[in-house]
């Protein structure tokens, strides 16, 4: 919902979105219309808004792909637990990186950091917990084996009050608890044994309770001091992937994975997301895996389980989650890197994007800021508690459709930014476009109209930048413009004779029907527009109906009117047959054109959508087609018996298609194929001359007869028939 503050702002031309014709808007003002946009310190929010984003820097590039854990120092010195390679390192504020240590193992998959500086190592497969602790140099620290759980995974840590460490494990779905031996090394027990197979993430709330999440069936444990489980939450989802609590005690959990999808034995799909490269870790079966199967929920537990379900996306993966300075829930993700934040009603914002594909752990980072850890690259990135650099946002690019004219830029927002246009012929704005012009504005809080600087063109696209620490909001714009009139386009246009469309033209064929289609490469292949398929349309046969159909579009989406004119092929001008057609066929009487060659003129105008002055026509002629509606003229019938037989003598002739065939028929009987003299049928007028056998009649009345009737009919190559009869005595 848009803030009501700034309704007050009343926009124009709004009934203009409606019309295909005049003036035309492009308009933006919802997080889907801003999303497709491109930002870089610009936050883009659910309910339509841009605004001012953190500030978001790189800090360190890691030699290893994968970043799955990371803690930090009050200072700002923070430690990464890394995959391929498996290390940890050290990185100071400025970005100085000290390889602390190098495991047998693959990965580094959690860290923990002791009150005393000493740093926990997990490491997995088949891995161990190490115990990493400093020297006199904070460069030379020293690794020992601190517990190993002999189990397959270890996926999670965590430290109570007392400094014993909590160590969350995979396979068999257990969690250690580990205390301190006076020689160091740690003396670990079962604390807590789940049915799930694995303990995906763990922390402590202010009553000292564990909580946890699992990987099987998406539980959410309440763990008591004393190793107590019970269910909070079972999600809908398969796995627990990162759990965040705020002062008052609610449980924030990112989950994942359908359960119709992924059985509960197997392993995290949430590192089968990050991509291959851990032959042991699970499989690996690309990034795109989870996302298919449902995405990511973020859900908001009480303290006394009471589920809400905060956010929600299809394509993303949740990866971490932590709180900003505001105590705002961020949330990292995948496969683009995203951070977004979460506010407790469900509205969120894009607030930056990452030069990595996933955010995988955050850690505090000094004045409120936060350490956003990423895999494929391996990086450190530091987000800022404040706006303090600039931020613009560029619009996705908007295709017109045809050479168009732009107007006034319509703006509604508050505080202080800039905003430019700029535009060109071609989609690509880096191929030749204009330069970014400014749009004068004017001062806030609340923005009106004004001219578009960039030149007249096809495809055009708006900038706006904001200055360092602006409280800017930026939530509609609209611009105006008048597409340069482009005349309609008739790309084909084809003719059945003996034909005529019913009512619902568009049916299954029958046999007392035909199909009359447009051809594969103009069939609603509307150059700049979405393809609109065009289905066959039957029509009935009928010899005394010409049936028309064509294909026809306009680049401005204009309404258009057909005209249909005839010609015959020895006439000059055209003669209108029928005008003022919205549909785009038509079927008429064959009778109204006597028997010739003839083409059709589609005349197809966008009237309807503009001034007399303004519109334009565009046409197509058919293909040549006949029109032969009379019948042949079969005279000179002449008989005579000779014997047992009959000699027949006629002629058939027509006035415009040659002859198809001849039949007689003689006291009734079956009709009989005859064949002209020369044997070839290909004239209008055609002689015969047979003789056939007198049929005997088994019928005493018939076979005493002393007449016979013969009969003859001749067709045109049309299917008209002509016929005649002569009796001999």
């Amino acid at each position: 919902m848009k803030k009501p503050a700034r309704l007050s702002f009343l926009l124009l031309f709004l009934t203009s979105i409606c019309f295909a014709q005049g003036t035309e808007t492009w308009q933006q003002r919802t997080y889907d219309d801003f999303s497709k946009g491109t930002t870089k310190g610009v936050a883009v929010r659910s309910d339509g808004t841009l605004s001012l984003a953190p500030g978001f820097e790189s800090i360190y590039t890691s030699p290893s792909t994968y970043i799955w854990s990371a803690v930090s120092q009050p200072d700002g010195t923070i430690f990464l637990g890394a995959g391929s390679p498996a290390r940890v390192y050290r990185v100071t504020p400025d970005g100085r990186s000290t390889v602390i240590f190098e495991p047998k193992e693959l990965e580094v998959q959690a860290l923990a950091l002791d009150k005393d500086g000493s740093v926990y190592a997990a490491t997995s497969p088949d891995g161990k917990v190490y115990r990493l602790t400093r020297g006199e140099k904070d460069s030379a620290y020293t690794a020992g084996t601190y517990f190993d759980p002999k189990t397959k995974y270890i996926w999670s840590l965590a430290l109570d009050k007392e400094g014993r460490l909590y160590v969350g494990t995979g396979d068999r779905g257990e969690i250690f608890r580990v205390t301190k031996a006076k020689d160091g090394s740690g003396e670990g027990t079962v604390f807590f044994k789940s049915d799930e197979a694995h303990i995906r993430a763990m922390a402590f709330n202010a009553a000292g309770d564990l909580i946890a999440g699992s990987d099987g069936s998406g539980l959410i444990y309440r763990i008591s001091p004393s190793g107590e489980g019970f269910v909070l939450y079972s999600a809908p989802k398969k796995e627990i992937t990162a759990l965040a609590l705020d002062a008052q005690g609610n449980i924030y959990a990112a989950s994942v994975g359908e359960k119709s999808h992924i059985s509960p034995g197997q392993t995290s799909p949430i590192l089968s997301a990050l991509g291959p490269g851990l032959n042991t870790i699970p499989a690996m079966v690309g990034p795109s895996s989870v996302a298919a199967a449902g995405g990511s929920d973020v859900y908001m537990v009480t303290p006394e389980g009471a589920p809400t379900k905060l956010w929600t996306t299809k394509e993303d993966i949740v990866y971490a989650l932590a709180f900003d300075p505001q105590q705002h829930l961020l949330a990292g993700t995948g496969n683009k890197g995203r951070i977004v934040s979460i506010e407790k009603d469900g509205t969120f914002s894009d607030l930056v994007k990452a030069s990595a594909t996933q955010i995988t752990a955050f850690a505090a980072a000094p004045k409120g800021a936060l350490y956003a850890t990423t895999s494929n690259l391996g990086k450190v990135f530091r987000l800022s508690a404040t706006p303090d650099s600039e931020g613009t946002y560029e619009s996705d690019v908007f295709d017109a459709h045809s050479f168009s004219r732009w107007g006034r830029m319509q703006v509604r927002g508050t505080g202080n930014f800039q905003l430019f246009t700029r535009s060109g012929n071609v989609d690509n704005p880096d191929r030749n476009w204009s330069a970014w012009k400014q749009v004068q504005t004017g001062p806030g809080p609340s923005y009106g109209s004004a001219r578009v600087e960039a030149p007249s063109a096809r495809f055009i696209q708006w900038k706006v930048v904001m200055p360092p620490h602006s409280a800017a909001l930026l939530d509609d714009v609209i611009v105006n413009y008048l597409s340069k009139n482009v005349a309609p386009v008739v790309e084909e246009v084809v003719v059945q004779t003996g034909a005529r469309f019913n009512s619902n033209s568009i049916i299954k064929p029958a046999n007392d029907t035909v199909t009359i289609s447009l051809s594969t490469q103009t069939q609603g292949m509307i150059p700049g527009l979405s393809t609109k398929f065009e289905p066959p349309m039957t029509a009935q046969k009928d010899k005394t109906g010409i049936a028309v159909r064509w294909a026809a579009h306009d680049d401005n989406d204009d309404d258009l009117t057909y005209s249909l004119y005839t010609k015959g092929d020895d006439e000059k001008d055209w003669k209108l047959l029928k005008g003022g057609i919205a549909d785009k066929y038509y079927s008429f009487d064959a009778a109204l054109l006597p028997d010739g060659g003839y083409t059709l003129r589609v005349l197809a105008s966008d009237s309807p959508s503009h001034t007399p002055q303004d519109a334009l026509t565009g046409d197509k002629i058919s293909p040549r087609f006949e029109v032969d509606t009379t019948p042949p003229v079969v005279d000179a019938l002449a008989a005579k018996t000779e014997g047992d037989k009959m000699h027949i003598t006629f002629t058939a002739h027509d006035s415009f298609s040659p002859l198809q065939r001849a039949e007689y028929s003689i006291d009734a009987g079956d009709w009989q194929y005859v064949e002209p003299i020369g044997q070839i049928s290909d004239s209008t007028m055609e002689k015969y001359d047979f003789s056939a056998a007198i049929p005997h009649s088994s019928d005493k009345f018939a076979a005493t007869s002393s007449e016979h009737t013969i009969v003859v009919r001749a067709y045109d190559r049309y299917d008209n028939m002509g016929s005649a009869k002569v009796v001999v005595k």
